[in-house]
């Protein structure tokens, strides 16, 4: 297919943000490209700490709006995209000598009260010498309390609002970086580098290029952007520490709160740090001293001690975060600002965020520009199920809030499906997984098992309809099989994925 050489929206940056304002806006009529020179949620939007959350502890420093915003967005992506976004319960031991708990209490209170609910559970005070989960804690940790947010897989999260920008017309071009970009008469004149240059002309750009937005922004209009911190946020993954399948809100004697997560069945999730970052955020990357912290941040609460022997996988991401003046980065707000500059054809910078407001977001972005674009903006995102997202039965009123009946129906219809495999495809594709498994009828049917938990028939779903490119791209990104996989399988996938490439497809994929 030949590459745009016009269209009304250039977004640049293929993370949550950058993917969402590309599903709205082609979602009402716009014509749009995304150009993202890695792969979709290549850095920041792959390394969050998998929640769609409210952020309690925002609360303690006064984020009232940010945090009523995100509790708003919660079941709104609950019945976006079931298959994704999951309700997970979190428990926080008491800590004595730390918050105290009539400070907890009033916490969960607004929390539970800040935005309406219907898919999550209220907060309560447990008993945890009786809780099953107290089990895996250390005796002195008596009490505490439970609360509902969401977990999400965050890198699908962006490639299923890519690919239903891409279906309702956008153009989404990975491996294609925006070089240049010079102002003209009515619209902007870009310069895409891929395996070969391509020049684009665009009424409208959006500079949503995460923690390189600074960097873009110079690109566009020399020196402009606000106050903006680069914090790295870093995560470890070890071996399963507890059965059941909540969470745990950890307090640390610096005031930090650390998160320890149910993660792909036989693993524990456990981040974030937050540290100031400088240097390329393509290069982040774990260090000893956060290591060390986890650990003893996990140690503190649990019976059985983890050291850096039982780290199994990391990963980090930099968050571009706007500068309040605070001296801890944990402290620095998570919201976000849009800056249009309209000195001619406009700019859109987006500054900061959190992935649980991407949505919002991108409906203030369409806010903001569809008058300069000839359009009157509507709300419409929130109503409409993202791909694989419809998982309720037949006829269901609210098609996306029943995923258990989904998984159910999966392993009815396709039998022959392990478990394990069944519940994997249906997460990863939802409704979708039809197209996926197409006419196959036994697991034969699926092709060779190139490495655990990954056939041929999804690999080469991936690569026609998901822009998959690389094996970090498929173990990482697309599925979390990385976890399960020897480095010879991994290379394994890499070779497949050479070996099928269509023939004669560029580096600016679109």
């Amino acid at each position: 297919m030949a590459l745009p050489t016009e269209c009304d929206l250039l977004i640049v940056g293929g993370g949550i943000n950058g993917a969402g304002i590309a599903r709205d806006a082609a979602g009402q009529g716009l014509s749009v490209v995304l150009c993202e020179r890695d792969d979709l949620a290549a850095h920041t939007s792959s390394a969050s700490s998998k929640l769609i959350h409210g952020g309690l502890r925002y609360l303690e420093y006064g984020e009232l709006g940010l945090v009523r915003k995100a509790l708003r967005e919660r079941e709104v992506l609950l019945r976006m995209a079931p298959h994704l976004i999951a309700p997970l319960s979190f428990v926080m031991p008491h800590a004595p000598g730390m918050r105290p708990a009539w400070m907890i209490r009033a916490g969960l209170f607004l929390y539970d009260h800040l935005a309406r609910r219907e898919l999550l559970a209220g907060s309560a005070a447990v008993d945890l010498r009786r809780h099953p989960a107290g089990a895996p804690l250390q005796p002195s940790c008596t009490r505490g309390f439970t609360y509902a947010d969401g977990w999400v897989d965050d890198a699908r999260l962006v490639l299923a609002n890519a690919v239903d920008a891409h279906e309702r017309g956008a153009r989404i071009l990975v491996g294609a970086a925006c070089t240049a970009l010079r102002r003209q008469v009515g619209g902007w004149e870009a310069e895409l580098t891929g395996q070969t240059p391509h020049r684009l002309r665009a009424r409208a750009v959006v500079n949503a290029a995460g923690p390189w937005a600074g960097n873009f922004a110079r690109l566009a209009v020399g020196d402009h952007a606000p106050a903006l911190r680069l914090v790295k946020g870093s995560h470890i993954v070890v071996p399963r520490l507890f059965e059941h399948d909540q969470a745990y809100i950890l307090q640390q004697p610096d005031r930090r709160i650390v998160f320890a997560l149910p993660f792909h069945g036989a693993f524990t999730l456990i981040g974030t740090t937050d540290t100031d970052y400088q240097g390329d955020p393509a290069a982040a990357a774990i260090d000893a001293a956060e290591r060390a912290y986890l650990c003893a941040a996990v140690n503190r609460y649990f019976r059985r001690a983890i050291g850096e022997a039982d780290i199994v996988h990391t990963f980090s991401g930099v968050r571009p975060l706007l500068d309040s003046g605070e001296d801890k980065a944990a402290a620095l707000t998570r919201d976000y600002r849009l800056e249009l500059d309209a000195d001619g054809p406009p700019l859109l910078h987006v500054w900061g965020g959190k992935i649980t407001t991407y949505r919002k977001l991108a409906e203030e972005a369409l806010a903001l520009l569809g008058p300069r674009l000839g359009l009157e903006p509507r709300a419409w995102t929130g109503a409409a199920p993202l791909p694989g997202g419809d998982t309720g039965a037949p006829g269901s009123i609210d098609p996306g809030a029943d995923f258990a009946g989904f998984l159910d129906r999966t392993r009815a219809r396709w039998p022959w499906l392990p478990a394990v495999l069944a519940r994997q495809l249906a997460h990863r594709h939802g409704s979708r997984l039809a197209r996926v498994l197409g006419d196959a009828a036994s697991l034969a049917g699926l092709g060779a098992q190139i490495a655990p938990g990954l056939y041929e028939r999804e690999l080469a779903y991936m690569t026609a309809h998901e822009w998959a490119r690389s094996a970090d791209d498929v173990l990482w990104r697309r599925t979390k099989q990385g976890l399960f996989c020897s480095a010879a399988e991994a290379q394994a996938v890499a070779r497949w994925l050479n070996e099928h490439q269509r023939a004669g497809m560029l580096t600016l994929h679109g």
